[in-house]
Formats: C-alpha cells, sequence, structure tokens
C-alpha cells in the first residue's frame, strides 16, 4: 500500500468534502500539520468541524481557515491568541464546543481505540455537564463523554519511515497521537522520511497501522510567546 505522497495536495487527493469532520493535532503553534492546513485553505473545503486543542494565531495553523470562514464548528480547549476566532465566536458566526484539555485528549484516544464513550469527574458541576449522562460510581459523580471518531485526522511528525511508524520531537507530541488514531484516515506530514527498519522499535510513537497517508515537507519553526530578560552584565 502506497503511503508517501508527493505534497500536501496530493495527500489530501480524494479525501476532502464540504461539511466533513477532522481532527488536527498540535498544541499552539508545536506541531501543528501546517502544510496539511495551507492545502485545506486552497482546496476551498468549507463547513469544516475541527477537533484540535486550539486554533492557532490569526495567520498560522487554524486560523487561516477561519480567515476565509472554512470552518463552521470548533471543538476545543482554548481559544486565546487569536482574535479571529473571538470575533466569529462572539458574532454568532462560529460555532464552539468546550472540552477540558484531558479530556479531549481521550475522547480522541477512545474514538481510535474503538471506546465509544467514558465516564470523568472532570466538568461536573459546571457548564461542561449541561446535557450529559450523569452517573455514580463510589459515591461520585461523573459525565459520559462520548470517543471522536473523525472524518479525517491531519498530524505533523518529525520522523517517519515509508509504512507510516512515528517519531514526534519532545512536546510536538502534544495532541498529535491521538488525534491521529481518531481519524477514519490519517494523513500525516514529516520533516524527514527515513529507510525502513532504521527507526528503533522502541522509539515509536505512534504505529504506522493508525497512518495512511504521508508527506515530507519544509516547515517554519514559530514561536508563539517570546519571552525575554535582560542580561546581568547589560
Amino acid at each position: 500500500m502506497k503511503k508517501v505522497y508527493g505534497s500536501a495536495a496530493e495527500a489530501l487527493d480524494g479525501l476532502l468534502f464540504d461539511g466533513m469532520f477532522i481532527s488536527a493535532g498540535g498544541f499552539g503553534l508545536c506541531g501543528i500539520p501546517e502544510l496539511l492546513l495551507q492545502a485545506i485553505k486552497e482546496a476551498g473545503t468549507k463547513d469544516l468541524t475541527f477537533a484540535s486543542n486550539n486554533a492557532g494565531v490569526d495567520d498560522f495553523g487554524i486560523g487561516i481557515l477561519l480567515q476565509t470562514r472554512q470552518v463552521r464548528k470548533m471543538i476545543s480547549s482554548y481559544v486565546g491568541e487569536n482574535a479571529e476566532f473571538m470575533r466569529q465566536y462572539l458574532s454568532g458566526e462560529l460555532e464552539l464546543e468546550f472540552n477540558p484539555q484531558g479530556t479531549l485528549a481521550e475522547r480522541m484516544r477512545a474514538g481510535g481505540s474503538g471506546i465509544p464513550g467514558f465516564y470523568t469527574k472532570t466538568g461536573v458541576g459546571t457548564q461542561i455537564a449541561e446535557g450529559k449522562e450523569h452517573k455514580d460510581f463510589d459515591g461520585e459523580t461523573y459525565i459520559l463523554e462520548r470517543g471522536i471518531v473523525a472524518d479525517l485526522s491531519i498530524v505533523k511528525a518529525w520522523k517517519a519511515d515509508d509504512t507510516g511508524n512515528l517519531v514526534f520531537r519532545k512536546t510536538a507530541r502534544n495532541f498529535n497521537p491521538p488525534a491521529a488514531m481518531s481519524g477514519k484516515v490519517c494523513v500525516a506530514e514529516v520533516e524527514e522520511i527515513v529507510p525502513r527498519g532504521s527507526l528503533d522499535p522502541d522509539h515509536i510513537h505512534l504505529p504506522g497501522i493508525y497512518v495512511h497517508r504521508l508527506v515530507q515537507g519544509e516547515h517554519e519553526k514559530r514561536i508563539e510567546q517570546r519571552t525575554t530578560r535582560k542580561r546581568e552584565d547589560a
């Protein structure tokens, strides 16, 4: 089965359709599938629902799809750093489903593991719990959260071999493994594709069985919030 494609557009060919549900990896600007997001923008696919920790910033990440009004709904845990996101949400142009961060990650992992739902204490007694089934276990109240199964998952990894085994670099691992698991089809962009057999099996973060298509490309190394201090000898 061919998994390596020549470009992000080629890797997404035949997968995109209006109104689809996409699960995307990344945390802030770290480990986001920027090449695939750009390809979705250029394809013009609209009315999209995204499950992602956040929506990037105004001109990067999912933010570029907000600018072109291609996103209908976000399922997220954090919505800061994006003025256009805030404007669209407050004006009623964008639907938003808040999820606690750990709950969102577990919803993705559960969906990819064939688990339709799970109970958690997180969110009990808050707006997060409204309309959800409540159940008591050992004297404690839990709410039911549903696993996420998306039409497509898009992720960014550091290295891959041609079978789709993925290695993520440091904190870029973040939401990428559970996001990859949650898609019916997973497309991964990577910085480097290495020969089969060159990856240490014990160092593989996501097995290739979850990955259907791969693309290698050049990536920006943006810093979302740069914090510095004066030199002591200055």
